[in-house]
């Protein structure tokens, strides 16, 4: 027999366990449904997960690949983005700060503003 038919058969099966769950929801009650409900969607996603991996067997490596390449790029991006927002940081601290030609024009100017002789500025003698 085929495998894909076997696969649909069992997908049927499922669907009617689960309609008779529904089912004993509304007759019996809410305990005795809910447990048959409960068990048919757990045994479904085992069922699920088998198929899966018998029809393809490189999909959950791929899953996760997909999963731990996303949470990867994430965090290498906020990383990046703090990394970026610190050099920002320090470019606007050196920005800041007066470049050496300023500084010796600086004090050139003060050299050249200063009263030759060693006097102060109301002329007298400076010691």
């Amino acid at each position: 027999m085929n495998p894909r038919y076997i696969d649909a058969i069992i997908d049927l099966a499922y669907g009617g366990l689960i309609f008779a769950s529904v089912v004993l929801i509304v007759v019996e009650g809410t305990r005795v449904g809910l447990a048959l409900g409960l068990g048919v969607l757990v045994s479904y996603a085992l069922h699920v997960i088998w198929k899966m991996a018998r029809f393809d067997p490189e999909w959950m490596t791929r899953e996760m690949e997909e999963t731990v390449e996303e949470a990867v790029e994430q965090t290498v991006g906020e990383q990046v983005d703090t990394v970026q927002q610190q050099i920002e940081t320090v470019d606007e601290r050196i920005d800041r700060r007066p470049r050496e030609d300023e500084i010796e024009n600086l004090l050139e100017e003060t050299v050249a503003d200063e009263p030759a002789g060693g006097e102060d500025e109301t002329g007298d003698a400076t010691r």
